[in-house]
Protein backbone atom coordinates (compact mmCIF):
# COMPACT_ATOMS: atom_id res chain seq x y z
CA UNK A 1 0.00 0.00 0.00
CA UNK A 2 2.85 4.02 -0.20
CA UNK A 3 5.56 3.18 -1.94
CA UNK A 4 8.63 2.34 -1.01
CA UNK A 5 10.32 0.76 2.63
CA UNK A 6 13.31 0.43 1.02
CA UNK A 7 13.38 4.63 0.88
CA UNK A 8 12.42 4.41 4.20
CA UNK A 9 15.34 2.55 5.03
CA UNK A 10 18.00 5.14 3.78
CA UNK A 11 16.24 8.44 4.38
CA UNK A 12 14.15 6.96 7.79
CA UNK A 13 11.31 8.26 5.56
CA UNK A 14 7.87 7.59 7.21
CA UNK A 15 6.12 5.95 3.99
CA UNK A 16 2.83 3.83 3.63
CA UNK A 17 2.69 0.25 3.18
CA UNK A 18 0.87 -1.34 -0.34
CA UNK A 19 -0.51 2.79 -1.71
CA UNK A 20 0.62 6.33 0.27
CA UNK A 21 2.09 8.14 0.61
CA UNK A 22 5.63 7.74 -1.80
CA UNK A 23 8.75 9.67 -2.51
CA UNK A 24 7.95 13.22 -2.97
CA UNK A 25 9.15 14.50 -6.21
CA UNK A 26 11.78 17.83 -6.40
CA UNK A 27 10.22 20.84 -6.90
CA UNK A 28 12.60 20.96 -10.39
CA UNK A 29 10.41 18.38 -11.90
CA UNK A 30 9.12 19.24 -15.38
CA UNK A 31 5.10 19.91 -14.87
CA UNK A 32 3.05 17.53 -16.69
CA UNK A 33 2.53 18.68 -20.63
CA UNK A 34 -0.80 19.32 -20.76
CA UNK A 35 -0.45 20.16 -24.51
CA UNK A 36 0.59 16.66 -25.29
CA UNK A 37 -1.51 15.04 -23.06
CA UNK A 38 -4.34 12.55 -23.88
CA UNK A 39 -6.01 12.88 -26.83
CA UNK A 40 -8.59 11.60 -28.40
CA UNK A 41 -9.04 8.50 -30.69
CA UNK A 42 -11.33 8.42 -33.75
CA UNK A 43 -15.11 8.33 -32.62
CA UNK A 44 -16.19 4.64 -32.63
CA UNK A 45 -12.93 2.82 -33.85
CA UNK A 46 -10.76 1.59 -30.57
CA UNK A 47 -7.42 3.59 -30.45
CA UNK A 48 -4.68 0.86 -31.16
CA UNK A 49 -1.65 0.38 -28.59
CA UNK A 50 1.74 1.66 -30.15
CA UNK A 51 4.98 2.46 -29.10
CA UNK A 52 6.49 5.80 -29.94
CA UNK A 53 10.21 6.41 -29.37
CA UNK A 54 11.12 9.72 -27.59
CA UNK A 55 13.79 10.76 -24.81
CA UNK A 56 14.19 9.30 -21.47
CA UNK A 57 12.75 11.14 -18.28
CA UNK A 58 14.89 13.22 -16.41
CA UNK A 59 14.74 12.81 -12.84
CA UNK A 60 16.28 15.35 -10.38
CA UNK A 61 18.55 12.88 -9.26
CA UNK A 62 19.87 11.96 -12.64
CA UNK A 63 19.37 7.81 -13.11
CA UNK A 64 22.98 6.90 -14.87
CA UNK A 65 21.30 3.40 -16.34
CA UNK A 66 19.08 6.10 -18.37
CA UNK A 67 21.48 7.42 -20.13
CA UNK A 68 21.89 4.47 -22.36
CA UNK A 69 18.34 3.48 -22.46
CA UNK A 70 16.16 3.40 -25.17
CA UNK A 71 12.66 5.53 -24.18
CA UNK A 72 9.12 6.61 -25.31
CA UNK A 73 5.56 6.25 -24.47
CA UNK A 74 2.95 3.61 -24.63
CA UNK A 75 -0.14 5.27 -25.55
CA UNK A 76 -3.12 3.09 -24.98
CA UNK A 77 -6.87 4.16 -24.33
CA UNK A 78 -7.99 5.24 -21.22
CA UNK A 79 -10.62 2.79 -20.86
CA UNK A 80 -10.88 -0.14 -23.18
CA UNK A 81 -14.90 -0.66 -22.58
CA UNK A 82 -14.98 2.83 -24.12
CA UNK A 83 -13.93 2.39 -27.90
CA UNK A 84 -13.54 5.90 -29.16
CA UNK A 85 -12.50 7.70 -25.73
CA UNK A 86 -9.21 8.96 -24.65
CA UNK A 87 -5.70 7.65 -24.92
CA UNK A 88 -2.73 7.85 -22.38
CA UNK A 89 0.86 8.01 -22.42
CA UNK A 90 2.59 5.94 -20.75
CA UNK A 91 6.60 6.52 -19.91
CA UNK A 92 8.43 3.52 -20.52
CA UNK A 93 12.62 2.45 -20.89
CA UNK A 94 14.03 -0.31 -22.30
CA UNK A 95 17.82 -0.22 -19.98
CA UNK A 96 20.70 -2.52 -22.08
CA UNK A 97 21.90 -5.63 -20.50
CA UNK A 98 25.43 -4.89 -18.59
CA UNK A 99 27.18 -7.80 -20.53
CA UNK A 100 26.17 -7.03 -23.76
CA UNK A 101 27.92 -9.14 -25.46
CA UNK A 102 26.11 -12.61 -24.66
CA UNK A 103 22.47 -10.49 -23.58
CA UNK A 104 19.53 -13.47 -23.12
CA UNK A 105 16.57 -13.02 -25.23
CA UNK A 106 14.50 -12.47 -23.14
CA UNK A 107 14.01 -9.76 -21.26
CA UNK A 108 12.61 -8.98 -17.61
CA UNK A 109 9.96 -6.27 -17.30
CA UNK A 110 9.62 -4.66 -13.83
CA UNK A 111 5.95 -3.77 -12.30
CA UNK A 112 6.45 -1.59 -8.82
CA UNK A 113 4.78 -1.29 -6.06
CA UNK A 114 2.15 1.44 -4.83
CA UNK A 115 0.34 1.75 -6.22
CA UNK A 116 1.34 5.06 -7.40
CA UNK A 117 4.87 5.27 -6.85
CA UNK A 118 7.29 6.47 -9.58
CA UNK A 119 8.55 3.49 -11.42
CA UNK A 120 11.66 5.36 -12.54
CA UNK A 121 13.05 5.86 -9.32
CA UNK A 122 13.20 2.34 -8.56
CA UNK A 123 15.59 2.00 -11.42
CA UNK A 124 19.04 2.08 -9.45
CA UNK A 125 17.87 -0.76 -7.01
CA UNK A 126 17.09 -2.68 -9.88
CA UNK A 127 20.47 -2.46 -11.56
CA UNK A 128 22.19 -2.79 -8.05
CA UNK A 129 20.53 -6.41 -7.98
CA UNK A 130 21.94 -7.10 -10.87
CA UNK A 131 18.23 -7.08 -12.87
CA UNK A 132 19.64 -6.21 -15.90
CA UNK A 133 23.12 -8.54 -15.75
CA UNK A 134 22.64 -10.60 -18.74
CA UNK A 135 19.14 -9.45 -20.39
CA UNK A 136 17.38 -6.13 -21.11
CA UNK A 137 15.47 -4.62 -18.37
CA UNK A 138 12.15 -2.80 -18.99
CA UNK A 139 10.63 -0.52 -16.89
CA UNK A 140 6.68 1.36 -17.55
CA UNK A 141 5.34 3.80 -15.63
CA UNK A 142 2.02 2.56 -14.49
CA UNK A 143 -1.47 4.62 -15.88
CA UNK A 144 -0.89 7.82 -13.94
CA UNK A 145 2.46 7.74 -12.73
CA UNK A 146 4.71 10.52 -12.66
CA UNK A 147 6.15 10.99 -16.55
CA UNK A 148 2.85 9.80 -17.39
CA UNK A 149 0.46 11.78 -19.27
CA UNK A 150 -1.66 12.80 -17.54
CA UNK A 151 -0.46 12.33 -14.48
CA UNK A 152 -2.70 11.56 -11.65
CA UNK A 153 -0.57 13.39 -8.63
CA UNK A 154 -2.37 15.02 -6.11
CA UNK A 155 -0.04 18.21 -4.17
CA UNK A 156 -3.82 18.31 -2.66
CA UNK A 157 -2.84 15.43 -0.62
CA UNK A 158 0.75 16.17 -0.28
CA UNK A 159 0.24 19.29 1.27
CA UNK A 160 -1.99 17.55 3.82
CA UNK A 161 0.41 14.68 4.38
CA UNK A 162 3.24 17.97 6.02
CA UNK A 163 0.59 19.28 8.29
CA UNK A 164 -0.68 15.46 9.15
CA UNK A 165 2.74 14.97 11.23
CA UNK A 166 1.71 17.93 13.40
CA UNK A 167 -1.84 16.20 14.29
CA UNK A 168 -3.48 13.24 16.05
CA UNK A 169 -3.27 10.46 13.67
CA UNK A 170 -6.33 9.69 13.93
CA UNK A 171 -7.89 13.53 15.01
CA UNK A 172 -10.74 14.67 13.57
CA UNK A 173 -8.97 17.52 12.16
CA UNK A 174 -6.65 15.52 10.35
CA UNK A 175 -9.49 13.81 8.36
CA UNK A 176 -11.36 17.06 7.95
CA UNK A 177 -7.85 17.75 6.05
CA UNK A 178 -7.97 14.80 4.16
CA UNK A 179 -11.11 14.49 3.25
CA UNK A 180 -11.07 18.08 1.66
CA UNK A 181 -7.51 17.37 -0.28
CA UNK A 182 -9.20 13.78 -1.57
CA UNK A 183 -12.17 15.87 -3.38
CA UNK A 184 -10.20 18.82 -4.26
CA UNK A 185 -7.88 16.53 -5.76
CA UNK A 186 -10.66 14.54 -7.48
CA UNK A 187 -13.00 17.94 -8.68
CA UNK A 188 -9.51 18.70 -10.52
CA UNK A 189 -8.54 16.14 -12.35
CA UNK A 190 -12.24 14.59 -13.38
CA UNK A 191 -12.44 18.75 -14.54
CA UNK A 192 -9.66 18.03 -16.79
CA UNK A 193 -11.22 14.87 -18.01
CA UNK A 194 -9.95 12.05 -16.00
CA UNK A 195 -11.83 8.98 -15.73
CA UNK A 196 -10.29 7.40 -12.53
CA UNK A 197 -12.48 4.21 -13.11
CA UNK A 198 -10.36 3.38 -15.28
CA UNK A 199 -7.49 3.90 -13.24
CA UNK A 200 -6.95 0.12 -11.79
CA UNK A 201 -5.52 -3.10 -12.31
CA UNK A 202 -7.03 -4.78 -14.64
CA UNK A 203 -5.92 -1.76 -17.76
CA UNK A 204 -2.87 -1.63 -15.56
CA UNK A 205 -2.61 -5.33 -16.78
CA UNK A 206 -3.45 -4.92 -19.99
CA UNK A 207 -1.31 -2.04 -20.77
CA UNK A 208 2.00 -4.17 -19.70
CA UNK A 209 0.15 -7.38 -22.48
CA UNK A 210 0.03 -4.10 -24.66
CA UNK A 211 3.76 -3.19 -24.04
CA UNK A 212 5.15 -6.38 -25.05
CA UNK A 213 3.37 -6.73 -28.59
CA UNK A 214 4.50 -2.90 -29.30
CA UNK A 215 7.78 -4.04 -28.60
CA UNK A 216 8.17 -6.88 -30.48
CA UNK A 217 8.92 -9.17 -27.58
CA UNK A 218 8.21 -12.85 -28.20
CA UNK A 219 8.86 -13.57 -24.22
CA UNK A 220 9.88 -11.93 -21.14
CA UNK A 221 9.97 -12.50 -17.32
CA UNK A 222 8.26 -10.40 -15.02
CA UNK A 223 9.34 -9.49 -12.00
CA UNK A 224 7.40 -7.35 -9.48
CA UNK A 225 7.19 -6.14 -5.64
CA UNK A 226 4.34 -5.15 -3.24
CA UNK A 227 1.22 -3.75 -5.53
CA UNK A 228 3.11 -5.21 -8.62
CA UNK A 229 2.93 -8.38 -7.48
CA UNK A 230 -0.78 -7.98 -7.63
CA UNK A 231 -0.43 -6.82 -10.65
CA UNK A 232 2.08 -9.47 -11.88
CA UNK A 233 -0.55 -12.01 -10.18
CA UNK A 234 -3.35 -10.24 -12.16
CA UNK A 235 -1.70 -10.18 -15.77
CA UNK A 236 -0.38 -13.88 -15.51
CA UNK A 237 -3.71 -14.66 -15.12
CA UNK A 238 -5.45 -12.28 -18.12
CA UNK A 239 -2.21 -12.13 -20.25
CA UNK A 240 -0.87 -15.62 -19.47
CA UNK A 241 0.85 -15.73 -23.43
CA UNK A 242 4.37 -14.52 -24.07
CA UNK A 243 5.52 -14.83 -19.81
CA UNK A 244 8.29 -17.08 -19.48
CA UNK A 245 8.29 -16.69 -15.67
CA UNK A 246 7.19 -15.18 -13.16
CA UNK A 247 8.78 -13.51 -9.89
CA UNK A 248 6.80 -12.05 -7.03
CA UNK A 249 8.39 -9.86 -4.32
CA UNK A 250 6.60 -9.24 -1.22
CA UNK A 251 3.47 -10.77 -2.61
CA UNK A 252 0.08 -9.26 -2.59
CA UNK A 253 -2.23 -11.77 -3.18
CA UNK A 254 -5.33 -10.12 -5.20
CA UNK A 255 -7.94 -12.26 -3.86
CA UNK A 256 -7.25 -11.12 -0.17
CA UNK A 257 -6.03 -7.71 -0.78
CA UNK A 258 -8.22 -6.08 1.23
CA UNK A 259 -8.13 -3.34 3.86
CA UNK A 260 -8.56 -5.39 6.83
CA UNK A 261 -6.20 -7.21 5.81
CA UNK A 262 -3.52 -4.83 6.87
CA UNK A 263 -4.15 -5.68 9.96
CA UNK A 264 -2.70 -9.17 10.14
CA UNK A 265 0.23 -8.21 7.90
CA UNK A 266 1.15 -5.94 10.28
CA UNK A 267 0.73 -7.96 13.24
CA UNK A 268 3.23 -10.56 11.67
CA UNK A 269 5.84 -8.48 10.65
CA UNK A 270 6.11 -6.91 14.41
CA UNK A 271 5.71 -10.21 16.03
CA UNK A 272 8.56 -12.14 13.91
CA UNK A 273 10.95 -9.14 14.47
CA UNK A 274 10.02 -9.45 18.51
CA UNK A 275 10.86 -13.29 18.37
CA UNK A 276 13.67 -12.86 16.45
CA UNK A 277 14.97 -10.52 19.17
CA UNK A 278 14.10 -12.81 21.82
CA UNK A 279 16.39 -15.86 19.93
CA UNK A 280 19.24 -13.31 19.83
CA UNK A 281 21.04 -13.99 23.69
CA UNK A 282 22.14 -10.24 23.98
CA UNK A 283 19.03 -8.92 22.86
CA UNK A 284 16.56 -11.04 24.73
CA UNK A 285 18.57 -10.04 27.76
CA UNK A 286 18.29 -6.46 27.08
CA UNK A 287 15.08 -6.26 26.25
CA UNK A 288 12.71 -8.86 27.20
CA UNK A 289 9.64 -8.57 26.83
CA UNK A 290 9.08 -6.55 23.75
CA UNK A 291 5.30 -6.97 22.84
CA UNK A 292 4.42 -5.42 26.51
CA UNK A 293 6.60 -2.92 26.08
CA UNK A 294 5.23 -2.09 22.74
CA UNK A 295 1.20 -2.33 23.88
CA UNK A 296 2.23 -0.14 26.93
CA UNK A 297 3.81 2.56 24.73
CA UNK A 298 0.65 2.50 22.21
CA UNK A 299 -1.95 3.05 25.45
CA UNK A 300 0.55 5.40 27.07
CA UNK A 301 0.72 7.57 24.13
CA UNK A 302 -3.12 7.35 23.02
CA UNK A 303 -3.91 8.98 25.94
CA UNK A 304 -1.50 10.78 26.52
CA UNK A 305 0.40 12.03 23.18
CA UNK A 306 3.32 13.68 22.91
CA UNK A 307 4.12 17.01 21.37
CA UNK A 308 7.66 17.72 19.71
CA UNK A 309 9.72 20.19 18.10
CA UNK A 310 12.26 18.23 16.06
CA UNK A 311 14.28 18.23 12.89
CA UNK A 312 13.73 15.93 9.96
CA UNK A 313 16.06 13.62 9.55
CA UNK A 314 17.77 14.89 6.36
CA UNK A 315 18.44 18.45 8.77
CA UNK A 316 16.22 21.52 8.47
CA UNK A 317 14.28 23.71 10.85
CA UNK A 318 12.58 22.14 13.54
CA UNK A 319 9.03 20.83 13.07
CA UNK A 320 6.23 20.52 15.35
CA UNK A 321 5.09 16.51 15.69
CA UNK A 322 2.66 14.88 17.61
CA UNK A 323 3.37 11.32 18.45
CA UNK A 324 0.30 9.51 19.52
CA UNK A 325 -0.26 5.63 19.61
CA UNK A 326 -1.40 5.38 15.91
CA UNK A 327 1.72 6.94 14.71
CA UNK A 328 3.49 4.85 16.93
CA UNK A 329 2.38 1.66 15.30
CA UNK A 330 2.49 3.56 11.30
CA UNK A 331 5.95 3.83 11.77
CA UNK A 332 6.60 0.72 12.76
CA UNK A 333 4.77 -0.88 9.53
CA UNK A 334 6.71 1.95 7.66
CA UNK A 335 10.02 -0.03 8.78
CA UNK A 336 10.97 3.72 10.64
CA UNK A 337 13.09 3.15 12.82
CA UNK A 338 14.57 -0.29 10.62
CA UNK A 339 13.72 -3.25 12.48
CA UNK A 340 17.37 -3.91 13.68
CA UNK A 341 16.83 -0.71 15.82
CA UNK A 342 12.99 -1.33 16.81
CA UNK A 343 13.70 -2.47 20.06
CA UNK A 344 16.27 0.01 21.70
CA UNK A 345 14.12 2.65 19.94
CA UNK A 346 11.08 1.39 21.95
CA UNK A 347 13.27 1.01 24.96
CA UNK A 348 14.21 4.38 24.39
CA UNK A 349 10.60 5.68 24.27
CA UNK A 350 9.40 3.91 27.59
CA UNK A 351 12.80 5.73 29.40
CA UNK A 352 11.31 9.13 28.10
CA UNK A 353 13.32 9.55 25.06
CA UNK A 354 11.19 9.52 21.48
CA UNK A 355 13.54 11.11 19.56
CA UNK A 356 14.29 7.98 16.97
CA UNK A 357 10.07 7.99 16.71
CA UNK A 358 9.85 11.80 16.55
CA UNK A 359 12.47 12.77 14.12
CA UNK A 360 11.12 9.60 11.94
CA UNK A 361 7.54 11.51 11.86
CA UNK A 362 8.87 14.56 11.21
CA UNK A 363 10.06 13.25 8.24
CA UNK A 364 5.96 12.96 6.63
CA UNK A 365 6.82 16.94 6.96
CA UNK A 366 9.16 16.82 3.75
CA UNK A 367 6.79 16.78 0.89
CA UNK A 368 8.46 17.54 -2.51
CA UNK A 369 5.24 17.82 -4.20
CA UNK A 370 3.92 16.04 -7.10
CA UNK A 371 5.90 12.65 -7.31
CA UNK A 372 3.66 10.07 -6.56
CA UNK A 373 0.38 9.58 -8.14
CA UNK A 374 -2.53 9.28 -5.39
CA UNK A 375 -5.02 9.22 -8.15
CA UNK A 376 -4.00 6.00 -9.02
CA UNK A 377 -3.56 4.84 -5.29
CA UNK A 378 -7.15 6.52 -4.66
CA UNK A 379 -8.81 4.57 -7.29
CA UNK A 380 -7.07 1.41 -7.06
CA UNK A 381 -7.91 0.98 -3.03
CA UNK A 382 -11.49 2.39 -3.90
CA UNK A 383 -12.52 -0.13 -6.16
CA UNK A 384 -10.32 -3.22 -5.71
CA UNK A 385 -9.20 -3.37 -1.72
CA UNK A 386 -12.42 -1.40 0.13
CA UNK A 387 -15.53 -2.77 -1.18
CA UNK A 388 -17.32 -5.85 1.08
CA UNK A 389 -16.11 -4.75 3.85
CA UNK A 390 -16.39 -1.66 6.58
CA UNK A 391 -15.01 0.42 9.32
CA UNK A 392 -16.51 -2.62 11.98
CA UNK A 393 -14.77 -4.67 9.91
CA UNK A 394 -11.12 -3.34 10.18
CA UNK A 395 -12.03 -2.47 13.75
CA UNK A 396 -12.67 -6.24 13.97
CA UNK A 397 -8.93 -7.05 12.04
CA UNK A 398 -7.61 -4.75 14.33
CA UNK A 399 -8.55 -6.03 17.54
CA UNK A 400 -7.89 -9.21 16.66
CA UNK A 401 -4.26 -8.71 15.74
CA UNK A 402 -3.56 -6.88 18.69
CA UNK A 403 -5.89 -7.22 21.88
CA UNK A 404 -6.04 -4.80 24.30
CA UNK A 405 -5.66 -1.87 22.28
CA UNK A 406 -7.12 1.60 22.09
CA UNK A 407 -10.02 1.27 19.49
CA UNK A 408 -9.23 4.27 18.21
CA UNK A 409 -5.56 2.98 17.00
CA UNK A 410 -7.55 -0.05 15.35
CA UNK A 411 -10.17 1.65 13.67
CA UNK A 412 -7.44 2.42 11.03
CA UNK A 413 -5.90 0.52 8.77
CA UNK A 414 -2.35 0.95 8.65
CA UNK A 415 -0.64 3.27 6.36
CA UNK A 416 -4.25 4.16 4.91
CA UNK A 417 -5.85 6.33 7.58
CA UNK A 418 -9.82 7.42 7.11
CA UNK A 419 -9.76 5.08 3.52
CA UNK A 420 -13.93 4.83 3.85
CA UNK A 421 -14.82 8.05 4.49
CA UNK A 422 -12.24 8.75 1.44
CA UNK A 423 -13.48 6.32 -0.76
CA UNK A 424 -16.81 7.93 -0.01
CA UNK A 425 -15.58 11.13 -1.86
CA UNK A 426 -13.44 9.47 -4.56
CA UNK A 427 -16.09 7.48 -5.53
CA UNK A 428 -15.64 5.16 -7.88
CA UNK A 429 -17.30 1.58 -9.35
CA UNK A 430 -16.58 -1.62 -7.12
CA UNK A 431 -14.59 -4.28 -8.82
CA UNK A 432 -13.63 -6.52 -5.98
CA UNK A 433 -15.61 -9.41 -8.25
CA UNK A 434 -13.31 -8.73 -11.17
CA UNK A 435 -10.28 -8.36 -9.19
CA UNK A 436 -10.27 -10.71 -6.47
CA UNK A 437 -9.44 -13.98 -8.28
CA UNK A 438 -6.93 -16.66 -7.28
CA UNK A 439 -4.42 -16.62 -10.02
CA UNK A 440 -4.11 -20.33 -11.30
CA UNK A 441 -1.25 -21.43 -13.85
CA UNK A 442 1.76 -23.26 -14.78
CA UNK A 443 4.78 -20.51 -15.85
CA UNK A 444 6.93 -20.66 -13.65
CA UNK A 445 6.98 -18.74 -10.56
CA UNK A 446 9.00 -17.32 -7.77
CA UNK A 447 7.82 -16.19 -4.73
CA UNK A 448 10.04 -14.32 -2.13
CA UNK A 449 8.85 -12.80 1.39
CA UNK A 450 10.97 -10.89 4.47
CA UNK A 451 10.20 -12.38 7.76
CA UNK A 452 10.15 -8.79 9.12
CA UNK A 453 7.86 -7.29 6.49
CA UNK A 454 4.75 -5.78 8.29
CA UNK A 455 2.86 -4.70 5.31
CA UNK A 456 2.61 -7.62 3.03
CA UNK A 457 3.32 -10.44 5.69
CA UNK A 458 5.19 -13.43 4.70
CA UNK A 459 2.67 -15.91 5.13
CA UNK A 460 0.62 -14.97 2.80
CA UNK A 461 2.92 -16.06 0.01
CA UNK A 462 1.71 -19.49 0.69
CA UNK A 463 -1.78 -19.49 -0.68
CA UNK A 464 -0.63 -17.86 -3.72
CA UNK A 465 1.90 -20.82 -4.19
CA UNK A 466 -0.58 -23.72 -3.89
CA UNK A 467 -2.14 -22.33 -6.86
CA UNK A 468 1.15 -21.87 -8.81
CA UNK A 469 1.92 -25.46 -10.15
CA UNK A 470 5.37 -24.76 -10.68
CA UNK A 471 6.41 -22.36 -7.91
CA UNK A 472 9.21 -22.08 -5.36
CA UNK A 473 8.93 -19.75 -2.61
CA UNK A 474 11.42 -18.18 -0.63
CA UNK A 475 11.37 -16.75 3.03
CA UNK A 476 14.53 -14.44 3.40
CA UNK A 477 14.88 -13.68 7.72
CA UNK A 478 15.18 -10.24 8.99
CA UNK A 479 14.76 -8.28 5.88
CA UNK A 480 11.42 -6.14 5.69
CA UNK A 481 9.59 -5.01 2.55
CA UNK A 482 10.92 -5.11 -1.16
CA UNK A 483 13.23 -8.24 -0.49
CA UNK A 484 15.39 -8.26 -3.18
CA UNK A 485 17.29 -4.88 -2.91
CA UNK A 486 18.23 -5.58 0.45
CA UNK A 487 19.47 -8.65 0.42
CA UNK A 488 22.42 -10.46 -1.49
CA UNK A 489 20.81 -13.69 -1.13
CA UNK A 490 17.80 -12.63 -2.53
CA UNK A 491 19.56 -11.39 -5.76
CA UNK A 492 21.17 -14.38 -6.04
CA UNK A 493 18.17 -16.44 -5.67
CA UNK A 494 16.13 -14.62 -8.28
CA UNK A 495 19.33 -14.66 -10.85
CA UNK A 496 18.76 -18.18 -10.45
CA UNK A 497 15.27 -18.46 -11.27
CA UNK A 498 16.12 -16.30 -14.23
CA UNK A 499 18.25 -18.13 -15.61
CA UNK A 500 16.52 -21.65 -14.80
CA UNK A 501 12.96 -21.08 -14.07
CA UNK A 502 11.95 -24.61 -13.04
CA UNK A 503 15.23 -25.21 -10.84
CA UNK A 504 16.36 -21.98 -9.21
CA UNK A 505 19.27 -22.67 -6.60
CA UNK A 506 17.97 -21.61 -3.10
CA UNK A 507 20.89 -22.78 -1.00
CA UNK A 508 22.33 -19.54 0.25
CA UNK A 509 18.90 -19.43 2.41
CA UNK A 510 19.41 -22.40 4.12
CA UNK A 511 21.10 -21.22 7.62
CA UNK A 512 19.99 -17.26 6.96
CA UNK A 513 19.89 -15.60 10.42
CA UNK A 514 18.64 -12.01 10.91
CA UNK A 515 20.85 -9.60 11.87
CA UNK A 516 22.01 -8.75 15.51
CA UNK A 517 19.65 -5.94 16.99
CA UNK A 518 21.04 -2.39 18.70
CA UNK A 519 21.55 -3.06 22.16
CA UNK A 520 22.14 0.42 23.82
CA UNK A 521 23.23 0.16 27.46
CA UNK A 522 20.97 0.83 30.33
Amino acid sequence: MPKHALHAVAAAAALVSLAAFGPAPSSAAPPPDRSAGPSAAPTGSPAPARFVPGPCPKPPEPIEALDHARCGYLEVPENRSRPGGRTVKLAAAVIPAAAPATPAQDPVVFMAGGPGGDTFDDIPFLVGSGLNKDRELIVMAQRGNLYDRPNLACPEIDRFNEQAVGLGYDAKRAEQLMLKAAKDCRDRLTADGVDLSAYNTTENAADFADLRKALNIPRWNVYGYSYGSDLALTYLRLHPEGIRAVAIDSVTPPRTATLPWGWSSAAEGIDHIFAACAAQPACKSRYPDLPRMLTEQVRKLEAHPLTLDVPPPGGGKPVKVVLDGGALLNLIVAFTPRPKDLPAALDELSRGNPERFARARAAGSVQNTGAFAHGLTESVACSEWAPGYSEPDVLKAGRKAFPGWPDTVLAQVPQLPFQYPVCRVWNVPDRASIQRVATVSSVPALLISGTFDAKTGASWAKGVARDLSRSTAVQIPGIGHWVVPQSPCAQRVLASFLARPTAPDTACVDGLEPEPFTIVPK
